[in-house]
Parts: C-alpha cells; structure tokens; sequence
C-alpha cells in the first residue's frame, strides 16, 4: 500500500511540472500585415507535359506552384502558394533577390526556341493555354494582391541566364487585361519620331533606365554583353518583333515613357461575368 502512495505521488507531482496546454487567443488580427507574396513570375518549361510534370514533381530540384498544359489546356497546382517553389533561381528586381521566398510561379507547357540557319524562333502559344494562364494569374493576384508591376517573366529576373516566357508570349493581353500597364502609345510615338531625328541616349542613359525599372543591370557606361541582354529582355515584352538588343529609337521611346510619370497606363479589369462570355 505504501509503495502504491508513493507511486501515486510522484506521478502526481509529474503533472504538475507538465507543460500547460497551450491556448491561444485569435481574436485580434493585426492591420499591419500583408501576404508574403510579392511576384508572380511566367516560365516556358521547353519540355512537353508529360516530361515536365515528370521534373517538376520528383527529385529535379525544380518545382513551381502551378503547371499550365497546351492541349488540353488545363491546371495543375503541383505545390500550395503557402510553401516556397524552387522555380526562379539565382533572381532580383529591384532590390528584392532570392525571388523564389516572395514569388509564385507558373510553368507553361511550351517547348521555348530552335535555333535555326535563319536565327531562333521561338514556339507560339495556344490561345486557349493563354486564357487558362491569364484566369489562373487573375486570382493569384486578388488572393496575395501582387503589385501589377511585380507581374514578371522569368527573363525579367534573371535576364541573360532565361529567356522565357519569351518573345512569342503575349504580354500585352495581360496589360489589355488590366493585370499590367504598358506604355502609353500616343507619347511613345511622339519620343521616336524625336529619336528618329536625333541621337539616341547613351548606354548611361539606357542602363539607368533600365534599373530604375527593376532589372538588374550594369552600371559601366560600356554596351557590354550583359547591357544587350537586359535592353533585349525589354523588348521582348514591349517589342516582341524585334529583340536584337539594339539601342534604337524605338525602344528609347518605350524606355523613356515607361520610366516617365503618367506614362505606363493601365486598363480596368473587365467585370467578371464579361470574360466568362469572351470567346476562348
């Protein structure tokens, strides 16, 4: 009987040391908050679906939130937007880096450039993969409220190192969208007809424009390779025809307006019972 006291008591005595249960008060929510994603950054997988699904979804060291399929055009969430993607890599806009803490991504099945005798050429997208992505980059922003100008490509990032989305995606259906601004038209044709005259900026010029926007460039006042592959990333978005990564008149024109005040416009989102009915 006395050992079975003693038993008792010191079992006792445990439960009191125990930890208490741990009980938390959720009723006050902070306002100065906001969702720790901050981009949304594009990609073209250069596989076909079957093969990218494949490496994005075991041990390639590569993942994305979302994977985009070409036909049929379709969605796959292959990791929750809470948990961190290994999609950018080596990344900065801005002054932000290490964009794979503050982004999500979205890999779209494309197969991205040959290179032919008469240069590259880049693979179209269907339209119908475009919508999905366009959908899908539609509630990713309403959810974490993304910046419209943190709406990149992977190029954007990391320009020079990637080339996707490419030139053959359509970024001014995303501005047309109202999920990106773009240069006004009007005031670019005014600034080119002016360059057309006279000399264009130099290098100084286009590097520090092309920062002030967010790419990562050099700073030398040398047209080095690494200052072509940044003005080639920007009109790959905003030029698509012509992405030599030549300082011209035209894209001195879109630099400047696009770094101007009042000169990047953005459209209203169209009501959402109106894209229900647009036509794929």
């Amino acid at each position: 009987m006395k050992t079975k006291l003693l038993t008792l008591a010191a079992a006792a005595l445990l439960a009191a040391c125990a930890s208490p249960t741990l009980q938390i008060d959720r009723t006050h929510v902070s306002q100065n908050q906001d969702s720790r994603v901050q981009f949304l950054v594009l990609h073209y997988t250069v596989l076909d679906f079957e093969k990218s699904m494949k490496v994005l979804t075991t041990g390639g060291k590569v993942s994305a939130h979302y994977l985009v399929e070409e036909n049929p055009a379709r969605v796959y969430q292959l990791v929750d937007e809470n948990n961190r993607a290994w999609h950018a890599g080596v990344s900065s806009w801005g002054t932000a880096t290490n964009l794979n803490s503050s982004s999500i991504g979205i890999e779209i099945v494309n197969p991205g450039f040959t290179d032919s005798p008469l240069g590259r050429v880049y693979a179209p997208y269907p339209q119908a993969q475009i919508d999905q992505v366009l959908a899908l980059s539609r509630q990713i922003v309403a959810r974490h409220h993304i910046r419209s100008d943190r709406i990149l490509g992977h190029n954007d990032i990391a320009p020079g190192r990637k080339q996707d989305p490419g030139p053959m995606f359509p970024w001014k259906q995303f501005a047309d969208a109202g999920l990106i601004p773009w240069p006004d038209a009007a005031q670019v044709q005014i600034k080119q007809a002016i360059y057309q005259l006279a000399p264009v900026p130099d290098v100084n010029w286009f590097q520090q424009r092309l920062a002030q926007i967010g790419y990562q460039t050099p700073r030398t006042g040398v047209f080095d390779v690494a200052t072509r592959e940044v003005v080639s990333t920007f009109q790959m978005k905003y030029r698509p025809t012509n992405y030599s990564g030549d300082m011209d008149a035209e894209t001195a024109a879109l630099l400047e307006v696009a770094t101007t005040p009042g000169g990047m416009l953005m459209k209203q989102p169209a009501p959402a019972d109106s894209q229900a009915r647009s036509p794929n």
